[in-house]
């Protein structure tokens, strides 16, 4: 029998349940008092979830500054200019608001706006990485899909060089993240459908990862086994309550699956298609 050895890290708090949302202020609280929200522009469903952020932020007396222009598959341009807003404001800590893109550049973010040159220098397999003076990260996910939140990685593209890539660091963890089901409640079918066969990938590409480990496959196993059994009803009625939670919690364990595992190649083919 070959001995069974494995390393499993996962730095990130998390912060789970219905109403988490109103413990923003004292989570972002922990880790500085000069907060740059992250997010997408604020469509219909997100603008009582922006409201109640920033209301929470003003209970702790955290400073903040509004970053809306993320778009979907973020681009360099994107994240540097959130870095100039976040050097302007002499931001401490960052809070990505939403969906995966939301949060991959509010990582991407945290690294621009502390060091030298764009993001893009520090893409996972250069000689320059990220140094701790990088901006501690908040997430709070409103899609249960990506397992950005408790990941190290930051998916961006370079419209300029047609490539997509990633930043790849144990610093882009965020330091805590907020999950609460009841923020994916109004996402629309094909939203909730397609983030949460991106939740079985995941897991699946987990499970059968030459560095999965026994730890990891129980997460992936039961991943997997949720999205199989909530997802259905999830997309039948979007306000099935039980459902939500129980695939937000197969997105978090799917992504810590590959936090520490890795993914396989349909990721290396999706990178290439969606760049």
């Amino acid at each position: 029998m070959t001995p069974t050895r494995f390393r499993y890290f996962q730095p990130t708090e998390l912060i789970f349940g219905a109403g988490s949302l109103d413990r923003t202020g004292e989570m972002v609280a922990k880790h500085g008092s000069r907060c740059l929200i992250v997010s997408g522009p604020a469509r219909h469903a997100f603008v009582d979830i922006y409201r109640r952020v920033k209301a929470s932020l003003d209970e702790h007396g955290i400073a903040y500054e509004h970053f809306d222009g993320v778009v979907p598959n973020p681009t360099t341009d994107c994240v540097t200019e959130g870095a100039t807003l976040a050097r302007s404001f002499a931001a401490d800590v960052v809070l990505g608001v939403g969906g995966g893109s939301s949060m991959d550049v509010a990582k991407a973010i945290a690294v621009e706006a502390v060091h030298d040159g764009s993001a893009w220098d520090y893409l996972f397999f250069r000689d320059t990485q990220p140094t701790e003076r990088t901006l501690p990260i908040v997430t709070i996910t409103t899609t249960s899909g990506t397992g950005s939140q408790v990941t190290q990685v930051a998916v961006i593209s370079n419209p300029r060089e047609s490539t997509k890539s990633a930043l790849y660091h144990e610093l882009l963890y965020p330091r805590t993240s907020i999950i609460d089901p009841e923020l994916v409640e109004s996402a629309p079918k094909d939203v909730t459908a397609t983030t949460g066969f991106d939740i079985f990938c995941h897991a699946f590409e987990s499970y059968i990862h030459v560095g999965n480990a026994p730890y990891t496959d129980l997460m992936a196993l039961e991943a997997m086994r949720l999205v199989a059994a909530y997802l259905p009803r999830a997309v039948q009625d979007g306000g099935d309550k039980e459902a939500r939670e129980r695939l937000a919690w197969a997105d978090t364990l799917a992504g810590l699956c590959i936090a520490n595992t890795g993914v396989t190649l349909p990721h290396g083919i999706a990178m290439t298609i969606g760049g």
